[in-house]
């Protein structure tokens, strides 16, 4: 019915892009955070602006942490930036300081509403009606807000997100550590959990935390690249599962 080895006892939900339509909120929020600097870098350098791209979302900054989505994305373009620290304002010139502007912007744009992909939904109530335990993990500091707002909360047992990789010195996904660190919390062994994404980078933290099965949901017309990372099995919405 769930589509799922008959072994699998726990489902670790990624959820921007999975659970819900944030990401193209996420999207928009970077190459508004982006095209900003890199206009202003242009202006003050005379080099020609060239804006943040769909392909530049997908290689250098889906599913990462913020810190590692600016850092990944600058050093595409050759551009090194201080780190600063966590009290730069937002758009300071550092890595943080684009990091804190990204959602700034990321939370005015959530303001308008947040979408709940409704075969995402119907997916984890039958996996709670069968008897699995449900989690999300996300690299998003924002996830319990999101969960709150859209009436998620209650169908997850563990939320590891950004906020609680930080506290515990996690590596952000394409490492496994938030993941592994939820089937942990679930009392379930990697092998007997299945991981969802839609980014590149978490689908290759399921194969590399040894998770029993990896479902890619391809939102963005990457399928083949899912697969290359380790995916199982590609969907466009986890209903195609029920």
């Amino acid at each position: 019915m769930l589509g799922l080895p008959d072994d699998v006892r726990a489902c670790l939900f990624d959820l921007d892009g999975v659970l819900t339509g944030t990401a193209a909120v996420h999207r928009a929020a970077w190459a508004e955070t982006f095209d900003d600097f890199l206009r202003e870098r242009s202006r003050r350098t005379g080099e020609p602006f060239a804006p943040f791209t769909e392909e530049d979302y997908l290689r250098h900054v889906d599913g990462k942490p913020r810190d590692d989505g600016v850092r990944d994305f600058l050093a595409s373009r050759r551009i090194r930036l201080p780190e600063g620290g966590p009290q730069d304002p937002p758009g300071t010139g550092s890595v943080h300081g684009l990091a804190h502007r990204k959602n700034e912007v990321l939370l005015s744009r959530l303001s308008d509403g947040v979408e709940v992909f409704a075969g995402s939904r119907r997916y984890v109530e039958a996996a709670r009606g069968a008897g699995l335990a449900c989690a999300v993990v996300s690299s998003s500091a924002n996830t319990r807000l999101v969960l709150d707002v859209t009436g998620l909360a209650g169908l997850f047992d563990v939320v590891v997100d950004g906020a609680v990789a930080d506290a515990l010195s996690l590596p952000g996904k394409p490492a496994p550590d938030t993941f592994l660190e939820a089937a942990n919390r679930l009392d379930v062994p990697p092998a007997r959990a299945a991981v969802f994404e839609d980014a590149l980078a978490g689908v290759a933290a399921g194969r590399a935390g040894g998770f029993g099965f990896v479902v890619g949901v391809d939102r963005d017309s990457q399928g083949d690249a899912l697969r290359g990372a380790g995916a199982d099995v590609v969907v466009s919405d986890l209903e195609e599962l029920l």
